[in-house]
């Protein structure tokens, strides 16, 4: 049986506190909301009881961030694509952010399991002045476990990545079993299984110098990582710096997009990083 599961995220500031008004219809939902760092902050872990996603299977969550509030916005584990003989499974991630707002998503990381067939697509609507820090790790197979992607047990599978702010970054792709081209070229995945993403954005054009500082940020942290010959740090437009890491494994990933992550926050909005419990267990 194919789930729909319907999320909707409204987050508003009541004096000095985000608050949050949440409904959801099927097996999506967040936890209660969090305060570990200050009222202003509001953290939030979304979870998905049925613990993976099928062919059939569709996830929408529509974000909502009013004039002045800041959420952060995590899961407890990965998000699992299973095998799909047909039907595709799909996750659609929509969020709106207003003047002034700040949205930090940091799901961890998608795992694409051995035949699926599976879109996730996020579109981040930021009206002036609203900023975000986003990130998306994608783990192709199971590379702790020894699998590879291309195995021919994937000869079938795809995964559809898609990543917007409209009108000004679109990054979209679709992975398939089959392409090595993509997967073992020097100038494609070069063997890696593990692809991760990490960006500011803005709703309006950063300051030079204040865009510079961001990428500086960034680099630094790439450079005394393990992972700092198949990382990259550039700004394709005004609005938005990122960063594209390949890895072998997962957590060399996410240590360095935690690194970034917390950098970042520091240089752009004068915090330090508050890490939600659920990356400790």
């Amino acid at each position: 049986m194919s789930w729909h599961g319907q999320l909707t995220l409204n987050y508003r500031l009541d004096g000095e506190r985000t608050t949050a008004l949440d409904r959801h219809h099927g097996p999506l939902r967040v936890l209660q909301r969090l305060y570990p760092e200050s009222e202003r902050v509001c953290h939030h872990v979304l979870v998905h009881p049925p613990g993976g996603i099928v062919g059939g299977d569709v996830l929408d969550i529509d974000l909502r961030m009013q004039p002045g509030s800041h959420a952060l916005v995590t899961t407890p584990g990965a998000t699992r694509f299973y095998k799909s003989p047909q039907a595709e499974a799909r996750q659609n991630l929509v969020a709106r952010l207003d003047s002034g707002a700040r949205l930090e998503w940091l799901p961890l990381e998608a795992i694409a399991y051995r035949g699926c067939q599976a879109v996730n697509a996020m579109r981040f609507e930021l009206a002036p002045g609203a900023e975000m820090i986003g990130w998306d790790v994608l783990a192709l197979g199971l590379p702790a476990a020894g699998e590879s992607f291309t195995d021919p047990a994937f000869a079938h599978g795809r995964y559809t990545q898609e990543i917007e702010l409209p009108g000004v970054w679109l990054e979209r792709g679709t992975v398939r079993a089959s392409d090595h081209s993509l997967l073992d070229s020097p100038l494609g995945w070069a063997g890696k299984r593990v692809m991760a993403t990490v960006w500011f954005a803005t709703g309006r054009p950063l300051e030079r110098h204040r865009r510079q500082a961001l990428l500086d940020a960034a680099r630094q942290e790439a450079e005394i990582s393990p992972l700092a010959l198949t990382a990259g740090c550039t700004s394709p437009d005004e609005q938005v710096v990122l960063m594209r890491v390949l890895a072998d494994r997962v957590e060399p990933a996410m240590a360095l997009l935690t690194q970034v992550w917390a950098s970042w926050r520091r240089q752009a909005w004068a915090l330090e990083p508050c890490a939600p419990r659920v990356w400790r267990t």
